[in-house]
């Protein structure tokens, strides 16, 4: 199966040119590219938050011999090159649909583990000492009418109350005083425990605390052919070949559908670009009437996510084109820098330093998914965080060396302790290779709701 975007999305020995690359710091990951035939009782296929987190996991808390295998750099993905939300949802579902549907017992166990994966994220650099420059102390939902700040009041009471959540409210003047002051925002919705980090500097830190435990992390070891035989799996790369007992299959948005059918045509990717100011001076900030370091997004279905970065430069993210082009690419980026001169005017005169791209994973279910493959019990899975796999991804990690190591039977292929909304593998799309077409109306939907307000 080929993938979905344009090559040049895919391109594994690239860098994207992002400002976390140029600042990712001094963390040295001491892993090799897999060369000759090996042997561990775990592989993991994928670098990113959920891969490092089970090899860290795995081989601390277990003493389980465990080998990561990443296409790229540690970081290429989309650990290393999204927003650095450490914020809680990693759901499209309402409220009202996940009540409906698990009940309010679920809905609540599913959101109190999402407050404990941010809770993770924190405590993992405190125990391995990741040095991933934490900001802020919530998640800020920005209402753009008054409209929707009523949404958000009616939201915020039933989190509260039924769901046990931190919700403060704030109104237009009040958020203008903490938050930001413009045109377009008429009061916020504060969640907590949340807050922003450097994603790249926490993803090489992870694979360094991985690696101090034992785990053995292999960049630039792209999965080429993988077999079984005998009971064992054979992950084939260039220059090496890899045998194991267990498989755990992570990938997200950039999940290598063609290695397993388990997951073929079950990922929506969804591109994403991002573009970075130069930094202001702290006058500057005044002036401009910013007051705040969380991470913030807005109430519109096509939303905008933003914060201000630690050396003061200021990120705004959205969503991209449907083809994965370069030339899409550049009109995003353009489109993006347009957005923020309307929705802020102080910003109108700004220059641009750093500007890029990556993929985040949808499902058809709107869930993530946690679970093993119906066809082999001993390939695991986790993917499918919708935009929020800093604490999603380190936590469905952590969940899938605990299960894993538990040893489950055969016959248990769903980890039925965790929230049921996470629970098995999304549906497979219908006609899975026009998925960029569906993707393509969903957003001309959205948009359409957001020019209608509805």
């Amino acid at each position: 199966m080929k993938p979905l975007f344009d090559p040049s999305l895919y391109q594994f020995d690239q860098a994207q040119p992002s400002y976390w690359e140029a600042s990712a710091g001094d963390v040295n990951v001491k892993g090799k590219p897999l060369a000759g035939a090996q042997s561990c009782d775990v592989a993991i296929i994928g670098g990113g938050y959920t891969g490092l987190s089970a090899a860290l996991h795995l081989a601390r808390d277990f003493n389980i011999d465990v080998a990561v295998l990443e296409a790229g750099h540690i970081g290429w993905g989309a650990s290393g090159r999204n927003g650095g939300f450490c914020t809680m949802g990693a759901t499209k579902l309402s409220l009202k649909s996940q009540i409906g549907r698990f009940g309010i017992e679920q809905t609540r166990h599913f959101y109190q583990s999402q407050a404990d994966a941010v809770n993770l994220v924190r405590s993992i650099g405190k125990d391995e000492d990741i040095d991933f420059l934490a900001q802020g102390d919530g998640e800020f939902m920005v209402a753009e009418s008054p409209a929707h700040f009523a949404e958000l009041q009616q939201a915020a009471d039933i989190e509260r109350r039924l769901l046990g959540l931190k919700v403060d409210l704030h109104s237009r003047e009040e958020f203008a005083e903490i938050g930001y002051d413009a045109p377009h925002q008429h009061g916020a919705a504060c969640h907590r425990p949340s807050f922003a980090l450097h994603p790249l500097r926490y993803a090489l830190g992870l694979a360094a605390a991985a690696e101090r435990r034992g785990a053995r992390i292999h960049p630039h070891s792209e999965v080429l052919s993988w077999h079984k035989q005998d009971g064992m799996h054979r992950l084939e790369t260039a220059n090496g070949s890899l045998i194991a007992k267990q498989v755990i299959l992570t990938g997200n948005g950039f999940m290598p559908e063609h290695l397993h059918r388990g997951v073929e045509g079950r990922p929506l990717p969804l591109q994403s670009a991002i573009v970075v100011t130069r930094p202001m001076s702290a006058s500057e900030l005044q002036d401009k009437g910013w007051h705040t370091e969380n991470p913030t997004f807005n109430s519109k279905h096509m939303f905008f996510y933003y914060r201000l970065l630690a050396d003061k430069r200021f990120m705004l993210g959205g969503r991209a084109n449907h083809l994965g082009d370069p030339e899409g690419a550049e009109k995003t980026f353009a489109g993006l820098k347009q957005s923020i001169a309307q929705m802020w005017p102080q910003f109108a005169d700004l220059e641009y330093t750093h500007q890029w791209r990556g993929l985040v994973c949808f499902a058809m279910n709107f869930r993530p998914s946690i679970g093993r493959m119906p066809e082999d019990p001993s390939v695991y899975f986790a993917y499918g965080y919708h935009g929020t796999g800093v604490n999603s991804a380190t936590w469905s990690g952590r969940e899938l060396a605990r299960w894993l190591a538990g040893n489950p039977s055969a016959k248990d292929l769903l980890p039925k302790h965790l929230p049921a909304i996470m629970q098995g593998r999304p549906p497979r799309f219908p006609l899975a290779f026009l998925r960029r077409q569906y993707l393509r109306a969903g957003m001309g939907f959205y948009r359409l709701r957001d020019y209608f307000d509805i």
